[in-house]
C-alpha cells in the first residue's frame, strides 16, 4: 500500500458499427468517432489529470499498412495534447483527401472504427509515460495485438507475476498494468494458437486461416481463463488488432462501467451521465455493466454481454466513487449526495444549540456543493416547522409586522471561502502538500458577524484532513466566528481499503 489516495481512472471505448462514409454522410465528418471520444474523455477529466492516452484500430487495413495506433501524454493538458497529435498525423494529406472518407479509412492514421481512451490518476505513485494507458502489445498477427486500458487496483500482483514466470514468460515490469497486459496477452496468444492448430489440417492458406481465427476468437473464454487468478477492483477495456473489443468489470462491482449500443455505435465509459451527455440519451438507455460481466463487440459488429466471472453474493461498489469521484450530474448520485447532506441536520442543530439566527452555513470544497444543498433543504424544513409551531402557538396575538418577521427568517447561507488554486492536496507529495494547502482558499470578508455568528462548513470527504488542518481552519478563523463546526457528508474513513482507497498509515485518517 502507498500513502497516496488511490484515485479512480477514467475509461472510454467507442466502436463505430458502420463504415466511416456513413458518419460522413449523416454527421458531416468521418471523424465522428474521434469527436465523441474527445467529448467522453473531457467529460471525465475529473477522473484523471496525470495523463491521457488513446488507441485506435482500423478494421480493414490492407497488409503493408498500419492497423493499430496509439498516442499518450502526461500532465493535466494531456487530452488536448494527444488529440492535437492525432490531428498532426492528418497534415501530410490534402484537404481533398481528408474530405474523402474512403481514402481516410484506407490511408489516414487514426481514421478508425475502434477507439479506446484513458485518463490516468496514479494508483501506485509511479510516474512516466510508460505507465500511461492504453498499454500496447504489438504483433504482426492482428489477432495477437492488444491495447489495454483500465481503472483498477490489483491486490495480488505478486501472484499474477509469478504465474507469468511459471508459464515461461520474462515480464519486463512488475507494475500491475504490465502484468495485466501480459496476463491477457498470454491467453490471447493461446486462444489464437488453439484456433490455428485446429485449422492446420485444412487446405486454407495462412491469410484465410487468419480471417477465420479472427472470426472465431472466443473473447469470454480467454477473459475467463485470464481473470480467474485476478483479485482486485477493476473495469478493464481492451481492443484487439483484428477488430474485437471488450470491457470487463470485477465480480464485486468495485469499479464502475456503463455502456450504450444501437445500430450505429457501441460506447463504454466509467460514468453514466458522460454517455448521456455525449449522445443525448435518457438514463434508462445507458446500462450498467454487471459485476463479473463483460461487454463484447465482435469485428462483425455484434454486441453482447457475457457473465465471465460469477457475481459475488455481496456487491461492494467503491463508496468513494459515489461520494466523491463521480461527476454529480448522475441522477442517482446527485440524489444520494443531497440526502447525505440532509442526514447531518440533527447533529448540526445539536452542535449549534438550535441557534439558526446566529449561524452561517457554507461548503468546502466545491465538490461538497450538492451535499450542501441537501443540508440546506433539511435545515429549511426544520426552520419552517419552527415557524409554523410559533404561529400556531401565538395565533391571533400576533400583528402583521410580527408575522412578517417570523416568516422572513431564513437559513443563513453564504459563500465564505473561494478556491484560488485548482489543487488536490491529498494527492500531492508529503512536504510540498502542507505548503500548498496553506494557499488553496481565500475567505469572503463580511460574510458573517465577527465573534457573534457560528460558522458551519460541510465537506464531502475528510480523509487525511490535511487541507482542513493546514489551511481551512486557519483561513476561516480570519472571519472571527464564535465557533467553527466542520461536518462531513461522507462516512468516516477509518481503515485502508486495498481495493479502493489505499493508504498505509492509520494515523493519517
Amino acid at each position: 500500500m502507498t500513502d497516496n489516495i488511490k484515485h479512480e481512472c477514467g475509461i472510454a471505448l467507442i466502436r463505430l458499427l458502420k463504415p466511416l462514409d456513413y458518419y460522413f454522410r449523416k454527421y458531416g465528418t468521418w471523424q465522428y468517432g474521434l469527436d465523441k471520444l474527445y467529448l467522453l474523455m473531457e467529460k471525465q477529466h475529473n477522473r484523471g489529470q496525470e495523463g491521457a492516452g488513446l488507441a485506435a484500430v482500423k478494421l480493414n487495413a490492407a497488409p503493408g499498412n498500419e492497423f493499430i495506433f496509439r498516442e499518450r501524454a502526461e500532465g493535466s493538458g494531456a487530452i488536448s495534447e494527444i488529440f492535437e497529435a492525432v490531428h498532426d498525423a492528418f497534415k501530410p494529406y490534402s484537404a481533398e483527401q481528408l474530405h474523402d472518407p474512403d481514402f481516410a479509412e484506407k490511408s489516414v492514421p487514426f481514421a478508425a472504427e475502434l477507439l479506446l481512451g484513458h485518463l490516468r490518476y496514479s494508483t501506485t505513485g509511479k510516474r512516466g509515460l510508460k505507465y500511461v494507458h492504453p498499454l500496447l502489445r504489438r504483433n504482426n498477427w492482428a489477432s495477437r495485438s492488444l491495447a489495454l486500458a483500465g481503472n483498477f487496483n490489483m491486490t495480488n500482483v505478486d501472484e499474477m507475476f509469478e504465474q507469468l514466470v511459471r508459464e515461461g514468460q520474462h515480464p519486463r515490469d512488475f507494475a500491475d498494468t504490465f502484468v495485466m497486459l501480459e496476463s491477457l496477452g498470454h491467453y490471447l496468444d493461446r486462444e489464437v494458437q488453439y484456433q490455428y492448430d485446429h485449422l492446420e489440417q485444412t487446405d486454407m492458406d495462412g491469410h484465410e486461416k487468419s480471417l477465420l481465427i479472427e472470426d472465431r476468437l472466443d473473447i469470454p473464454f480467454l477473459l475467463r481463463r485470464a481473470a480467474k487468478g485476478w483479485d482486485g477492483g477493476y473495469a478493464l477495456c481492451g481492443i484487439i488488432g483484428s477488430g474485437d473489443a471488450f470491457t470487463m468489470r470485477d465480480p464485486w462491482g468495485i469499479r464502475s462501467a456503463f455502456y450504450y449500443a444501437d445500430d450505429e455505435i457501441a460506447v463504454v465509459a466509467s460514468e453514466r451521465p458522460v454517455i448521456q451527455t455525449a449522445f443525448n440519451l435518457k438514463k434508462d438507455e445507458v446500462h450498467e455493466l454487471e459485476p463479473g460481466q463483460a461487454l463484447i463487440v465482435k469485428k462483425n459488429g455484434t454486441v453482447s454481454t457475457a457473465q465471465v466471472l460469477e457475481k459475488k453474493p455481496k456487491i461492494t461498489p467503491c463508496s468513494f466513487e459515489r461520494i466523491y469521484f463521480s461527476r454529480g450530474s448522475d441522477e442517482d448520485i446527485y440524489t444520494e449526495r443531497k440526502k447525505l447532506g440532509e442526514l447531518l441536520v440533527p447533529k448540526i442543530l445539536g452542535a449549534i444549540d438550535g441557534d439558526l439566527d446566529n449561524t452561517v452555513f457554507s461548503f468546502i470544497p466545491n465538490t461538497a456543493e450538492v451535499a450542501y444543498f441537501g443540508m440546506l433543504e433539511g435545515l429549511e424544513s426544520h426552520f419552517n416547522r419552527q415557524k409554523a409551531a410559533l404561529l400556531f402557538e401565538k395565533g391571533n396575538r400576533l400583528n402583521q409586522e410580527e408575522i412578517e418577521r417570523i416568516l422572513s427568517k431564513r437559513v443563513r447561507s453564504e459563500k465564505v471561502a473561494i478556491k484560488d488554486i485548482k489543487l488536490r492536496t491529498f494527492i500531492a507529495e508529503g512536504n510540498s502538500r502542507n505548503d500548498l494547502a496553506a494557499h488553496v482558499y481565500d475567505v469572503t470578508y463580511g460574510s458573517l458577524r465577527p465573534k457573534k455568528d457560528n460558522l458551519v462548513i460541510i465537506d464531502d470527504s475528510i480523509v487525511r484532513g490535511t487541507t482542513l488542518k493546514q489551511s481551512i481552519i486557519k483561513i476561516l478563523s480570519r472571519l472571527e466566528p464564535k465557533k467553527i463546526i466542520v461536518v462531513s457528508s461522507s462516512p468516516q474513513i477509518r481503515y485502508p481499503d486495498c481495493y479502493g482507497i489505499d493508504m498505509s498509515r492509520m494515523s493519517e485518517f
